[in-house]
């Protein structure tokens, strides 16, 4: 046999292996789902026009993700979550660090959360406790939620009236330590809170809302409160397919449902790695508001 006829057997042979080990390798990577979304990845790019990947593509290729990660962590059950999964990637491709979401609404939320832990952290808040100084408590909170738009501007207007004597501005500074710092537990503390909003005076507008109750735990706390809009948060539970009992008159027991809620979309939504209440919220607001339509 000639010599180069016996070279081209050998290297047909190392060939073989090579393709041996390397389907070999590729069912193991497979099978530890390391890149799960391979075959869905590579679907996509047969829709590539010149280099760029269509709209059509993209968000099938987020309707997938959002399937394959529901197949993955057996957490996303009801069809209501994945569509809600679905308009939020669609508004926010690469979720809770898309720039467009933080630009849009996470960013100016932790704003407000760091301009709290500048004027109102707990040292400065029992300075100003013990000096007194309920006036200037209640001046610095409601200047910190002034900035963001969280509140309707008919509500701001309502707290300012609120704690304009020193009276109210006395029940609602020492209030809102007992929310803040408190020690007891959060279902006292929020009672307590109700109890004391409620007994603002009402000059025009009642203040009593949602909004203006759960408002400042949010801003301060973000790991630990929801801010709660009904209408929204309502309409976006409506959605999700999750019983949202609504009660008009703040209390403990139906914001209990409210924080039910937001623990289970940040469970469900785990994959995407929400870092608070700021990103749950947002989240929400997608789904509810008419500034996302569907």
């Amino acid at each position: 046999m000639p010599k180069h006829a016996t070279r081209l057997r050998k290297n047909s042979g190392y060939l073989l292996i090579l393709r041996q080990i390397y389907s070999a390798v590729v069912r193991a990577i497979r099978a530890t789902e390391i890149f799960p979304l391979e075959s869905s990845m590579r679907l996509d790019m047969k829709t590539q026009t010149s280099g760029q990947t269509t709209k059509a593509a993209i968000r099938a290729h987020h309707l997938r993700t959002a399937r394959a990660e529901a197949d993955k962590n057996k957490v996303l059950q009801s069809s209501g979550a994945l569509r809600c999964r679905r308009k939020f990637l669609r508004y926010f491709p690469n979720g809770f660090m898309d720039d467009n979401y933080l630009a849009w609404e996470r960013d100016y939320k932790v704003a407000a959360h760091r301009s709290w832990n500048e004027m109102l952290n707990h040292q400065g808040f029992m300075l100003l406790l013990r000096a007194n100084k309920f006036e200037e408590i209640a001046l610095r909170a409601v200047r910190i939620e002034s900035r963001t738009n969280l509140i309707f501007s008919f509500e701001k207007m309502a707290l300012r009236d609120a704690v304009r004597t020193k009276a109210a501005a006395a029940a609602f500074a020492h209030g809102l330590r007992d929310l803040v710092y408190g020690h007891d537990r959060d279902e006292d503390k929020f009672e307590r809170w109700c109890d004391v909003v409620a007994s603002l005076p009402r000059v025009k507008t009642r203040v009593l809302t949602w909004p203006i109750v759960t408002v400042f735990g949010f801003i301060a706390l973000p790991r630990v409160h929801f801010f709660y809009k009904p209408t929204v948060t309502r309409v976006a539970a409506r959605m999700y397919g999750y019983p949202l009992h609504y009660v008009s008159r703040p209390s403990w027991q139906s914001y209990r449902h409210v924080l039910d809620f937001a623990a289970l979309v940040r469970r469900d939504l785990s994959d995407l790695k929400p870092r608070d209440m700021i990103d749950i919220q947002s989240f929400l607001w997608v789904q509810g508001s008419a500034e996302y339509p569907d």
